[in-house]
């Protein structure tokens, strides 16, 4: 079954969706999507390192994702400058560095479209097998720092009252973060992660009525769109990753419909609000 490259970019990309979908969640109800791209432009940096050293990309894009938010951390201790600057620095310059040292590398001959809007077409066993590996790994931990992690997404402070060590939580979270987007990569290529990561979370937003709901709804969302965007290219012939966004983009229009059912729900409604419903008991 394998042996067919369609067959093989559907399961990876379901893959992909069903670990970018709850962990997109938290991306949307912290307003981290300027993160999000700070960590998929430094991707394009690993790429670089990894061909210039020989090693393997999804490990490089890691390390040096990680990298950046281990720099992200210790630069937000000197308030010298706003969080969105400081983000806005190291995802231009990761993104630049990366550009220069791929130029430098004439030896090399780059197919540098296929990292900046994946290539899921040419997944192998090995991709499959590093997608759903890694994205269980991801789904396990994120399992496990679930309710530090939400805790401190309602308030810092009464996370840390309860000795839910919120600043290991989020340290983890935004390594987990580096992580789907190093496994994601080739999926969707590092311009489109961030896209796969908040709009099928945007989505659920509309419909869920707790955080585990909207999670749960993200990754089925990212399924949906990685099939129909996936169905879609091979009808009309266009660029994989970009049609999958597009999908995505499409369901979350359609999400914007009036819905009867829906009319006492507000879709303007916070989901750090529809969070509170379900905030861990701090008495």
């Amino acid at each position: 079954m394998l042996d067919d490259f369609f067959t093989r970019a559907l399961i990876a990309g379901i893959g992909v969706a069903l670990v970018a979908g709850p962990l997109g969640c938290f991306i949307v109800w912290r307003r981290l999507a300027y993160f999000g791209d700070t960590l998929s432009h430094a991707a394009l940096l690993g790429v670089a390192l990894a061909l210039l050293f020989e090693v393997n990309i999804t490990l490089a894009v890691f390390l040096v994702s990680a990298c950046v938010c281990v720099a992200l951390l210790l630069l937000q201790r000197r308030p010298m400058l706003s969080a969105d600057a400081l983000l806005g620095l190291l995802a231009h310059s990761t993104l630049a560095m990366g550009l220069v040292v791929l130029a430098f590398m004439t030896w090399v001959r780059i197919d540098l479209m296929g990292f900046l809007f994946g290539d899921i077409l040419a997944v192998s066993k090995t991709d499959i097998l590093i997608v759903w590996l890694g994205g269980a790994v991801c789904l396990a931990i994120l399992a496990s720092i679930w309710k530090p992690l939400f805790a401190a997404t309602v308030s810092d402070e009464l996370a840390a009252a309860e000795g839910m060590h919120p600043e290991r939580a989020n340290l983890v979270f935004m390594l987990l973060m580096a992580a789907v987007i190093a496994i994601a990569m080739k999926i969707v290529g590092v311009l489109l992660i961030t896209a796969m990561l908040i709009i099928p979370a945007a989505t659920a937003r509309r419909f869920a009525a707790g955080p585990e709901q909207m999670a749960l709804l993200a990754a089925i969302l990212g399924v949906l769109a990685v099939t129909g965007g996936l169905f879609g290219s091979l009808e009309w012939d266009t660029p994989t990753g970009p049609s999958i966004v597009v999908a995505s983009l499409l369901l979350f229009l359609l999400s914007m419909l009036p819905v009867p059912f829906l009319k006492s729900q507000s879709p303007q409604r916070s989901s750090e609000q529809r969070a509170t419903k379900t905030e861990p008991n701090h008495h």
